[in-house]
């Protein structure tokens, strides 16, 4: 039975512009245009938006969701290549939950070194405040301490 866009997007519980997105990023095929105007679906777009949609939810890009329908079609061939990407994408969320735990032992590293009531007194925002930038003073004697003279490395015109 043929759906319209409305159907098919609530088949595949999605909205109608994640349809819409879909087709413009070439992972959904538009279909021609019927008599009356409008475009018809069927089950083949419903499984492929399907398809689209558990892939994003377990975090895939957009191309690689591409390549993995492309060799979906080729049901004769190796799986290796899916496998590939799926391997790949698996390293990358383990390299992004290391990000992350190093990013919790980092706050709570600030949220142990606040003790306070008061903001004035809060170590989170000293930690978190940068220091100020050297006068031009400082900072020529500071690229002084290290041997460079005035004047130098800079280009004249």
């Amino acid at each position: 039975m043929p759906l319209t866009i409305g159907r098919l997007a609530e088949q595949a519980e999605t909205k109608v512009e994640t349809v819409r997105y879909y087709q413009r990023a070439g992972l959904l095929p538009i279909p021609e245009r019927e008599d009356g105007g409008f475009r018809t679906y069927g089950s083949e777009h419903v499984r492929r938006l399907r398809f689209i949609r558990r892939a994003r939810a377990l975090g895939l890009p957009l191309a690689s969701i591409s390549t993995l329908l492309d060799l979906s079609e080729r049901r004769d061939d190796p799986c290796a290549a899916i496998d590939r990407i799926v391997r790949r994408h698996r390293n990358d969320v383990e390299a992004r939950i290391a990000d992350l735990v190093k990013l919790r032992q980092e706050l709570d590293n600030l949220l142990e070194r606040c003790d306070c009531t008061r903001v004035a007194e809060c170590r989170i925002v000293e930690t978190l405040t940068p220091d100020p930038l050297p006068s031009a003073e400082e900072e020529k004697d500071r690229m002084s301490a290290l041997g460079h003279r005035p004047g130098c490395g800079t280009i004249r015109r």
